[in-house]
Order: structure tokens, then C-alpha cells, then sequence
């Protein structure tokens, strides 16, 4: 049985802080896709939403929330939440009920309104989040956190400041030709490294931002597609929302020994290396395969870990193929074509599905004036709180 789903439309509101409310970018990335499908929105029988928390009751029930402002046409909904997990668990919703039968064609849409400053847990005690106990107990916001496992790079690996700076240059080239982009403005990597410093080593050109915006796209099934005169249309191959596995209960430590087989009872992977890897295997397709990736690169030195843990090469090998020109447009697997989170910033429902996007542009040959030449496959990364794994697996 196949398991794979079409790709038939896609579309975005442009990145930035705009103040307006989350629907607002929704519904604008909701008709640009389904313009992008040419699918009328009374065809869709299926609106799954993003959940974002923070913009109040509309944000808690999404799906609805979406429905209502397009125009109620009689369509199931459904809401999903994963915080930066969250489009990929809402895209698998949508997957999940197309290949059991139950409908054809599905929008899966993803907005957010930020604040100011850096993104904190919701109001309320909770004491078995460790998010929340880093914040309200240590102070620890999210810049400190990026901080600290980008000094485990250092150590464990010989990372650098300028391999860091070299990040964010390369990214801010990409993002130059995105017009969703909210920062496009190329930077050298004096400017990194002379920024502030925000959480040592991290400068403040190495951290994402938070921001406004939306994505959407439009999924059916392959024999819709066909119907609808798309023979070959783009395909979600996979979709890995995997949990970590015990007794590996820090989500994304490395075991740090040199053969993980011989330690009794460690898994043989890291939960971050394991959401490709579960991708990979669903799809029948290897890193090596791969044209491009969109990864999570909250901070510069994030993107090198997500390299290795989507298997583009082995672990503390990042900073080689960064320096050698590979993950740069034109190189041998360019790393966040679309200029990433260092270009957008965070706007959490809808960045998972926004690497979809641009996926799906890539594998087009839509994405002008930042193209990887003969991508055939791509796939995207990234996690949620609580061991919410997050990956789609796409392919022409």
C-alpha cells in the first residue's frame, strides 16, 4: 500500500511583525495555496489548524477557527499541537485521513502572532516541564539554551565562532530572493561576530527571532491529483513524529561513547537522530538521497547539529562540509535553501509546514533566485517540546 499523499498547493504569508491577528495570516497562506492548487476551497472536505496558544480561545480550536474565517463549507476540522512540531503533526492529520479513505483533499494551514522578546512558557505551575523549571527556576530563556549546546559543539567537536558567523552568512545569502523572507539583507561575518553578545558564544546575528506569519498547504490524494490533471505531482513520502525511546530520556544528549552497541541498554540512536531516520525508513530512502534539507536553525550552531542528525554526514563532520561550500546553493546538499529561521524567525504552528513549502517549491523548480538545481528529494526537520519528533520526507 502506498503512503504517499500530493503536494498540490502551497502558499505563505510573508514573515515579519505585523501586530494583525494570527487568522489574518492564515487566510491569506490558506487562499494563496489553494490558488496554488487551483482547488476551490468549497472542494475541501478537511481543515486542520496549527494550534497557537498564545492568541487566545481562537488559537486553542485553530482548525475551526480557519474554517470560520474562509467561509463555512461544511468541512471536518481538526486541531493539532506540537509547539515547533505542531505543522508537521498537523500535516501527518491530514496525511492519516486521505490514505484511510475518509477525504480527498485537505488544508492544513499554520499562523502566528508573536510577542515581543523571547518566547516563555504559559502562565500556570507545572512542575514536570522542564521548560517551564528552566525558565521560572533558572532564568533560563531560550538564548541561554541554544548557548549551551552550541559550547557542547565546541567542546565535543572544535566548532568556532566564525564556523557559527559562517551560518548565518551563508543563510542570509539564501534568504536574499525570498520574498517571505522577513530578513533579507546579506551580512558578513564581521557583523556576526562583532553583534552583541546575547548568551556567550552566541551573538545576537546567530539567534532566530520571533516573529508573525502563516504557511499553508493543500494535500490530497495521488488519484485526485491525477483527476485534477497533475500526473506528477509533489509527494509527501513521510512524515516522522517519533518520541524518544527509553532509557535515552534526554531527548538529544549524544551517547558519547565511540560504540553505542556496547552499552547495555542505550538506544542506538539519539532522539534527534532518530526522526530522520524513521522518515528514511518509511520512505525506503537514505541521506544520501537527499537534494536539500530544511532544518531547524534556532540558533547557528543547531544547524550544525542537524546536519548530523539527519544523517548528511557523520557526527563533528557540520563544520568540514559547512567550510567546504557544501551546504551553500550550488554545493552538494544546500542547508535551508529558503534562508531558515535565521531569515524568518519563529513563528511556531507554521514554520514546520512553511518547510514544506519551500520544499515543494524546490522540488518544483519554483524557487527563483534560489533554486538547487535537479532537486529531486527533500526533507525537513525540526522538534517540539516533550519529545515531539518532526519530519517530512518529500520527493518529485
Amino acid at each position: 500500500m502506498s503512503t504517499d499523499v500530493a503536494v498540490l498547493g502551497v502558499g505563505m504569508h510573508p514573515w515579519g511583525k505585523w501586530g494583525r491577528p494570527f487568522t489574518t495570516y492564515g487566510v491569506h497562506a490558506a487562499r494563496a495555496a489553494l490558488a496554488d492548487a487551483d482547488v476551490a476551497w468549497t472542494d475541501v472536505d478537511l481543515v486542520v489548524g496549527g494550534e497557537t496558544v498564545r492568541n487566545g480561545y481562537g488559537g486553542y480550536v485553530a482548525g475551526a477557527t480557519f474554517a470560520q474565517a474562509l467561509g463555512w463549507n461544511g468541512a471536518r476540522v481538526a486541531t493539532s499541537y506540537a509547539a515547533c512540531a505542531t505543522g508537521a503533526q498537523a500535516i501527518d492529520t491530514a496525511r492519516a485521513r486521505i490514505l484511510a479513505g475518509l477525504c480527498e483533499v485537505a488544508l492544513v494551514v499554520g499562523a502566528d502572532t508573536t510577542p515581543k522578546g523571547f518566547l516563555a512558557p504559559n502562565a500556570g505551575e507545572r512542575w514536570d516541564d522542564p521548560d517551564w523549571l528552566r525558565f521560572r527556576l533558572l532564568g533560563m530563556t531560550n538564548p541561554a539554551y541554544f548557548a549551551m549546546y552550541a559550547r557542547r559543539r565546541m567542546d565535543l567537536h572544535g566548532a568556532t565562532s566564525e564556523d557559527f558567523a559562517a551560518v548565518k552568512v551563508k543563510n542570509a545569502r539564501h534568504g536574499l530572493a525570498n520574498p517571505n523572507a522577513r530578513y533579507r539583507k546579506e551580512v558578513s561575518a564581521e557583523d556576526v561576530l562583532t553583534s552583541a553578545v546575547v548568551s556567550d558564544p552566541l551573538h545576537l546575528l546567530d539567534i532566530c527571532a520571533t516573529s508573525d506569519g502563516a504557511a499553508a498547504v493543500v494535500l490530497t490524494s495521488v488519484d485526485y491529483a491525477r483527476r485534477h490533471g497533475i500526473a506528477a505531482p509533489v509527494r509527501v513520502r513521510a512524515v516522522s513524529t517519533v518520541t524518544p525511546t527509553f532509557p535515552n530520556t534526554v531527548l538529544d544528549m549524544p551517547n558519547l561513547s565511540t560504540d553505542s552497541s556496547a552499552v547495555a541498554g542505550v538506544p542506538e540512536r539519539t532522539f534527534k537522530q532518530s526522526i530522520a531516520h524513521a522518515a528514511y525508513e518509511e520512505a525506503g530512502i537514505g541521506p544520501e538521497d537527499v537534494s536539500l534539507a530544511e532544518v531547524y536553525d534556532l540558533s547557528t550552531a543547531l544547524e550544525l547539529d542537524w546536519m548530523e542528525d539527519i544523517g548528511l554526514c557523520k557526527p563533528g563532520e557540520a563544520e568540514a562540509m559547512l567550510r567546504a561550500g557544501d551546504t551553500t546553493i550550488g554545493g552538494r546538499v544546500p542547508v535551508n535553501p529558503s534562508g531558515g529561521l535565521a531569515c524568518f524567525g519563529e513563528a511556531v504552528p507554521a514554520q514546520a509546514i512553511a518547510q514544506v513549502c519551500e520544499v515543494t517549491w524546490q522540488l518544483r523548480g519554483q524557487a527563483t533566485g534560489r533554486q538547487v538545481e535537479g532537486a529531486r528529494v527533500g526533507i525537513t526537520a525540526n522538534q517540539g517540546l516533550f519529545g515531539h519528533g518532526s519530519s517530512v520526507l518529500l520527493s518529485t
